[in-house]
């Protein structure tokens, strides 16, 4: 759909947004001639236009999809309010633009033109897609205005702008050092575990689907928290990963070949009861206990055909596993009585990413060397790791409960 120039307006007579890999811009709205285009003899990129600008700046992140998707997202919405809404290319945006766009963020309106309707998510070329699922949260608002940012900025050190418009934003002091929060206990942990060894699946009356998506699920729970994998990583992986090599002293040890963030490749150590697992999954079908160098068979199988078999699953598909598995172990703890809501609330939330911070804050529980776990995880930074150290701030805690006191003495009513 090719937009035509606008007046700043709020009827949903303008055009409907499009996403950007089908977006055409007319001359006046393309940037080729924007407020804040810097000379031409400044510029280091070929981009002649604010998409092509926006095209580069997002090919850096090639080499890492869940980046490139969330960046695309935040300059896809900021781009299309500024040619729907303002009737101004990204190029010409002001300090002052961008203080209104940080207040649509928080209600974007008209919502017919902005906002899904329903809660299924639509594909971006169905006629119904739209940018916006509703409101966004301060915290997502503030993460909007981090991402964007870092465009204005590159877009600037690149030549194509003159300057950042949002350079000229309020300074925050920045944050303290992030917790990790979002893991679950030993013992939501267990809970977990518990859910998964009582599945259907793992009764003797069990239909052979009902058979291997158990098998399915105890897998995947295993390489998420043994191996410390992102969601990508477990759908990216394939079987033949897998390896074996003696040590100096002799001992045959399995290791696991990961791709990771950024493109970084990592080896993982497979324990002993990882390929005990291993195992015990690809027998269920009804394959030999050990995968082959290069065998192409992804890490996780469907669980019907062949042919969807040796596809292997989406990273969609691998949440939805464990969506289900995470709110039958929340439904295992409301049945235990309303004071376990709350932690069946926790469960509920969980996600492929709760089960990598898990396996982390579990490894540093035991006391396993922060420079491992690193390692393990493919954290550029040992500091990123360090956040798994909860037992420290629970030292701190216990400490400070203990010795620290106000010290009130025995309430006495008035005039007793």
């Amino acid at each position: 759909m090719e937009l035509l120039p606008i007046e700043p307006m709020e009827s949903l007579a303008a055009p409907l947004p499009t996403p950007l890999e089908r977006l055409q811009l007319p001359p006046a709205l393309s940037g080729a001639a924007g407020s804040n285009r810097a000379p031409a003899t400044a510029t280091r990129i070929a981009a002649a236009d604010d998409l092509a600008a926006v095209t580069a700046w997002l090919a850096r992140y090639a080499d890492s999809p869940a980046t490139v998707s969330a960046y695309r997202r935040e300059v896809e919405r900021l781009l299309l309010w500024a040619v729907l809404q303002l009737g101004k290319p990204l190029s010409s945006l002001t300090h002052e633009d961008l203080l209104v766009y940080e207040r649509f963020l928080a209600d974007p309106q008209p919502a017919a033109r902005w906002v899904l309707a329903g809660s299924k998510k639509l594909g971006r070329h169905h006629p119904d897609w739209r940018p916006f699922a509703g409101p966004l949260s301060p915290a997502s608002v503030r993460h909007a205005l981090v991402i964007l940012n870092t465009l204005f900025a590159w877009l600037t050190e690149a030549g194509y702008l003159a300057g950042n418009p949002l350079a000229l934003a309020r300074r925050r002091r920045a944050p303290a050092k992030a917790r990790i929060t979002r893991y679950l206990s030993h013992e939501l942990w267990d809970v977990v575990k518990e859910t998964i060894e009582t599945m259907p699946g793992t009764t003797d009356t069990a239909t052979e689907r009902e058979r291997l998506h158990a098998a399915r699920c105890r897998w995947l729970l295993t390489v998420l928290y043994l191996g410390g994998l992102r969601a990508a990583e477990v759908t990216g992986t394939a079987m033949g990963a897998f390896f074996c090599r003696r040590d100096a002293q002799g001992v045959e040890r399995w290791w696991l070949e990961v791709t990771g963030k950024g493109n970084k490749t990592r080896l993982v150590p497979a324990t002993d009861e990882l390929i005990a697992e291993l195992a015990r999954y690809r027998r269920t079908h009804g394959l030999a206990p050990t995968p082959q160098p290069g065998e192409t068979r992804p890490l996780l199988l469907a669980v019907i055909g062949q042919e969807h078999r040796a596809r292997g699953l989406s990273r969609g598909a691998l949440h939805l596993i464990l969506k289900e598995v995470f709110g039958l172990a929340a439904a295992r703890l409301r049945a235990r009585g309303p004071g376990w809501e709350a932690q069946a609330a926790v469960l509920a939330s969980a996600s492929a990413h709760w089960l990598r911070h898990t396996a982390g804050s579990h490894m540093t529980d035991r006391q396993v060397d922060l420079r491992y776990v690193r390692d393990n995880f493919g954290h550029w930074s040992i500091s990123t790791t360090s956040a798994y150290l909860h037992s420290e701030e629970d030292a701190r805690h216990e400490a400070t409960q203990a010795r620290h006191r106000i010290g009130w003495g025995p309430h006495k009513k008035e005039g007793a």
